[in-house]
């Protein structure tokens, strides 16, 4: 009778609706409008996803990523697309889904630059090069680099919405961008006072398509069905619609929606060459790739030759004030340091570089380099003055008041007495440091350096099949570097100890 009771109890209960599996699209927040922005609700890529995810039966859950890191988070799995902008090329030719958009490039100027055409981007022979900018591992970055080569000093930058602040500011002449984003911000800035204009013709026609895995043509398939009924339907063009972005060239689209880009009929608008080079991938040439890394390599060496000793002098310098100086300098050294400690390395460069400008227009002017060392060399001045304040406390208490006995200024003694020892004693730890700054210049590739780091970057975005020879290349390059004052360091301090015995 209970096994009875129970069974009713069971069948009379409602069937509880099974929760729908997610659809985990990758993209990247800081590209902004009209693709992903307000905190992910809108955008039109957030409304073919859940479109998407509709038809698949799923629900559509954003997971954010660097943009040009997103196919190495769908290869481990924490996604299961991309779909974020990301333009076809040969190279994604086994994951790609059929594309979603028709995109071309469009240059983009401050309003009152006397650039009015693309070979306006060219420097004639008693001027200096025009700053591009790029996005990293963009088809944009590929275009201006076969169009323009040496014609143009090429800035690589991860974040799409700063490198258009940077030309409404002027540190940079022109940026090269996907005609979707080139619109809104111009748009956007006509509405805060006309800062941004777009030269007039648009080039390079490209696609935008979904990356699947490789090994997951299931859900290829299915994205595939879904798009194809979002061509047919209008629902495709209506999302493009609401957002601004629907042209003629997404007639396009027609075309594509059982044939492959190679059937595609040509452009009649553009050069043959242009198109081919939006989805065309060369093999890598080795020979210029260790060139590269090789200049790369001499621009990490020089940013922290540059800036190690700028720290030491910095470090040194409020230490002492700190310790023999007045007590509310001490105090306002003492945030000083507990300020660039207790914030990253990342955040600081972001700040001198992105949003000092928008205050100090002058600073707009600077070197990007002299801003990278100047960044270095603040962080680290940090801790620099932890290790000589810490040397000068081990120093005998009574030589200040022995040498000011005999007539010499506090001054005097701090700078040929207390300093030579607390250099001495310090010495080990700074040279430590000065290994650590080797590799922390690679965060000076978020404003656009090209010191190591960002020159692999670069490069496996255009190669990736070479990932790996490039990452081993790359990792052998600081070894180099840092391993000869690793073994210094550990000299130095062998020898201090031997001394203090």
């Amino acid at each position: 009778m209970l096994r009875f009771t129970l069974l009713l109890l069971v069948l009379a209960t409602p069937a509880v609706a099974q929760e729908k599996p997610p659809l985990k699209w990758g993209m990247d927040e800081t590209g902004g409008a009209p693709y992903v922005f307000d905190n992910r609700t809108k955008g039109f890529e957030v409304e073919l996803a859940a479109y998407l995810a509709e038809k698949l039966g799923r629900t559509s859950e954003p997971v954010n990523g660097e943009w040009n890191k997103l196919p190495e988070l769908l290869q481990r799995g924490e996604l299961d697309i991309v779909l974020n902008g990301y333009e076809y090329s040969d190279q994604f030719k086994s994951q790609a889904s059929i594309p979603y958009y028709v995109y071309r490039l469009r240059a983009t100027v401050a309003a009152g630059s006397g650039l009015q055409t693309w070979d306006d981007l060219k420097a004639k022979p008693d001027e200096p090069k025009k700053k591009v900018g790029v996005l990293t591992g963009s088809a944009a970055m590929r275009y201006v680099q076969r169009k323009y080569g040496d014609a143009v000093q090429l800035e690589v930058h991860d974040d799409v919405a700063n490198t258009f602040q940077l030309v409404a500011g002027g540190a940079l002449d022109a940026t090269v961008q996907d005609n979707p984003a080139a619109l809104f911000y111009v748009a956007e800035d006509a509405k805060a006072g006309k800062k941004l204009r777009k030269l007039a013709d648009p080039r390079a026609l490209g696609y935008y398509v979904i990356l699947t895995r490789k090994d997951d043509a299931a859900l290829r398939d299915a994205v595939n069905a879904a798009l194809r009924k979002g061509i047919d339907d209008g629902s495709l063009e209506a999302i493009c619609r609401k957002y601004g972005i629907w042209n003629r060239d997404q007639e396009r689209l027609n075309y594509l929606r059982h044939k492959s880009l190679a059937e595609l009929p040509p452009d009649e608008e553009e050069d043959a060459g242009d198109e081919r080079e939006m989805i065309g991938t060369s093999p890598i040439n080795w020979p210029e790739a260790f060139t590269l890394l090789g200049y790369a390599a001499l621009m990490t060496i020089f940013l922290a030759v540059a800036a190690m000793p700028l720290a030491t002098l910095i470090g040194m310098a409020v230490a002492a004030g700190r310790l023999y100086g007045p007590r509310s300098l001490g105090w306002l050294l003492s945030v000083y340091v507990e300020i660039l400690r207790g914030t990253p390395l990342l955040l600081q460069l972001w700040v001198l570089f992105y949003l000092l400008p928008e205050y100090v227009p002058a600073f707009a002017r600077l070197p990007k380099e002299l801003i990278g060392i100047l960044g270095l060399a603040l962080n680290y001045s940090a801790s620099e003055a932890e290790h000589f304040r810490g040397a000068f406390l081990n120093l005998p208490r009574g030589q200040m008041e022995a040498a000011e006995s005999l007539g010499m200024t506090r001054w005097t003694v701090i700078r040929r007495i207390l300093t030579p020892q607390a250099f001495r004693a310090a010495l080990p730890s700074v040279t430590n440091d000065f290994v650590a700054l080797f590799k922390d210049t690679a965060v000076c590739s978020v404003i656009a350096v090209m010191e190591l780091t960002k020159q692999y970057n670069t490069l496996y975005n255009n190669h990736r099949d070479q990932i790996l020879s490039l990452a081993v290349i790359t990792a052998a390059m600081y070894l180099l570097m840092s391993y000869p004052l690793a073994i210094v360091a550990r000299r130095l301090e062998g020898r201090l100890k031997a001394g203090e015995r």
